[in-house]
């Protein structure tokens, strides 16, 4: 016999369809983590290289690319964005009247 396996819509943050609190910082520490990694690998950069760049130590480097971000303020993903050569920019808009909530995003160009 089979049986039929539920499927249930993501709400776009997996954070909050794990319920888990501060979903919302938490996605966004995940992207930006998610660019940092994509930036230090396109650099073809070894993990002990990243490390003096950003001014810490590999081990930290590894949690980070391993997705550990509990450490890892934003401000301090920021800073490491910045010493990689990004431009990091800030922007406040209106949220659309369609949806019922506003929410908080990293956008990558």
């Amino acid at each position: 016999m089979t049986q039929e396996i539920g499927v249930q819509a993501s709400s776009g943050n997996v954070f909050t369809d794990l319920d888990l609190e501060n979903s919302d910082e938490l996605l966004v520490k995940a992207e930006l983590a998610r660019k940092i990694n994509s930036i230090i690998t396109q650099q073809q950069q070894t993990q002990a290289e990243a490390a003096k760049l950003l001014g810490i130590d590999q081990p930290k480097i590894s949690a980070l690319l391993n997705g550990k971000l509990s450490g890892f303020s934003t401000a301090r993903l920021f800073r490491f964005l910045n010493a990689l050569g990004q431009d990091v920019e800030i922007v406040v808009i209106v949220k659309p009247k369609s949806r019922s909530q506003a929410q908080t995003r990293v956008v990558a160009s």
